[in-house]
């Protein structure tokens, strides 16, 4: 096929895949998903395994080769509720952009995958492994056991997550964890007996006035991003309340400052006689900073671009994903793989045809060099 019918055969298969809604917890969903995947691979010889997890089901498909596997790193879920592509998101295709419920975050990058595989059937090339997890929106809450399995043996990790806008890859990300501070009080009758009563929503106040100084500490080794995102609590005025809840997502750059910040936030303690906290990670994400090894990985990737004629960079970036855990667990690991594009969990998400097959030459060099 020429060029030109690689692309039209890419956004063939990419349409198969989003018009699966493919909401995170949606069981029957990620079921379809991995079924059409499961059959691609092994169309191109892999040994695919289906793992069932309370979140859904996951694929991974282990492609023969040389030496230790490179892992390749992606997920099935999305944000987008069943029903988006008939409301906000509709998919369409003009020849150069094509858009839809997570076209760009990230089922191109699974896409990316499969076609690299499909040019290296019958050359010899670096042995690869990958894994689609299916509940990374949501912090993998049951897969990261999987993931780190699966990186047991491995060379080397790469996701297939969206790249930096300018389609630099990622190296390094910021740590993520979301926190449920939850406060007992004790109800009274605001006016007749404000002293019998222990109001949650004053303590909650107090407490994240605390926390705003734990990640504000000048002592800390890097900059902490907070985010209160939500407050409940009480349900009349003239009621001392006695529950109020928030619920806070932290960002952290290096290890050191995260462990120091959450290990401030367990030690928490009432400022009320009376009152009672909890603390709860809902889910936790580790900060990966580069390492030396994740240099070197990235360096490899550069060369095995020039000889193609790309030019390849990387830095590191905000958000977090499944690679936190594989590079903060020692993995030489980079991530932005996938195709360019824009709109994450937004209404514009959208891809840009011409990098579908810039992206699967990129990584068909890099398995043929490594």
């Amino acid at each position: 096929m020429n060029d030109t019918e690689q692309v039209r055969a890419l956004v063939d298969r990419l349409a198969q895949l989003t018009l699966i809604e493919s909401p995170s917890l949606d069981v029957a969903a990620s079921e379809l998903v991995v079924d059409l995947l499961a059959q691609w691979w092994r169309d191109v010889g892999a040994h695919v395994r289906i793992i069932a997890t309370a979140a859904g089901v996951n694929l991974i498909a282990d492609v023969a080769g040389e030496g230790d596997p490179l892992l390749l790193v992606g997920h099935s879920d999305t944000v987008w509720p069943v029903g988006t592509l008939d409301g906000d998101v509709p998919w369409s295709d003009d020849g150069e952009v094509v858009r839809g419920p997570g076209v760009y975050d990230m089922k191109s990058g699974l896409l990316v995958m499969l076609a690299a595989a499909e040019r290296l059937r019958g050359r010899s090339h670096r042995a690869f492994r990958v894994i689609v997890v299916c509940d990374e929106e949501i912090g993998s809450p049951t897969t990261a056991d999987l993931l780190s399995g699966c990186a047991e043996d491995v060379r080397a990790a790469i996701g297939f997550e969206s790249p930096h806008p300018d389609g630099a890859l990622k190296i390094g990300r910021r740590g993520s964890t979301r926190v449920r501070l939850a406060v007992a009080g004790r109800a009274s009758h605001a006016a007749l007996d404000p002293e019998g009563g222990v109001s949650a929503i004053d303590e909650l106040v107090d407490q994240l006035q605390v926390l705003r100084t734990i990640v504000s500490d000048p002592g800390l080794a890097s900059e902490v991003l907070c985010n209160v995102g939500t407050v409940r609590g009480g349900g009349r005025a003239n009621v001392v309340p006695a529950d109020a809840t928030a619920e806070i997502g932290l960002r952290f750059i290096d290890p050191d400052t995260e462990d120091r910040v959450l290990s401030a936030l367990r030690a928490l303690r009432p400022i009320r006689e009376g009152a009672e906290i909890q603390v709860e990670v809902l889910s936790h994400r580790p900060a990966w900073r580069a390492s030396g090894a994740d240099a070197e990985l990235l360096e490899a990737i550069a060369t095995a671009a020039s000889g193609i004629g790309q030019h390849v960079a990387g830095r590191p970036a905000a958000g977090a994903g499944d690679t936190n855990l594989l590079g903060s667990l020692g993995v030489p690991t980079v991530d932005g793989f996938g195709p360019r594009g824009g709109g994450a969990h937004a209404v514009d998400e959208h891809v840009l045809t011409s990098s579908l097959l810039e992206r699967v030459a990129l990584l068909e060099a890099f398995l043929l060099s490594s």
